[in-house]
């Protein structure tokens, strides 16, 4: 991401609505469904057998998800198969999953938390 365009600065609202996006993300449950997203569109029932999940549950993290415009759901018969709704959520999932691996492995020194 980094070169793609240049740094925005954010006012209050679009502040907001980033924080809102970036909490829809701080769910392990909505990481690992979007995850699976990554790899390929899949309806509701094979995103719960995938990730250990109650379809219900499953389905109330979609309805989130396609809310804040991170999933669309497409209707196939009796089923909504759901996908990333662009490539900027692959992006966006991406960087996270490679910045907490970096971290974790060390590849940065961090200043240590005092407190």
């Amino acid at each position: 991401m980094e070169g793609d365009r240049p740094a925005t600065r954010l006012d209050a609202a679009a502040a907001a609505h980033v924080a809102t996006t970036l909490q829809a993300l701080a769910t392990p449950s909505r990481l690992l469904i979007l995850s699976e997203l990554r790899q390929g569109p899949r309806p509701v029932t094979e995103l719960a057998d995938a990730v250990g999940m109650e379809q219900s549950a499953v389905s109330h993290q979609l309805r989130l998800l396609r809310n804040l415009g991170l999933v669309t759901g497409t209707r196939a018969g009796r089923n909504i198969v759901y996908s990333l709704y662009d490539q900027h959520v692959a992006q966006l999932l991406d960087e996270a999953v490679y910045h907490s691996e970096h971290l974790r492995l060390g590849l940065v020194e961090r200043p240590e938390i005092v407190g």
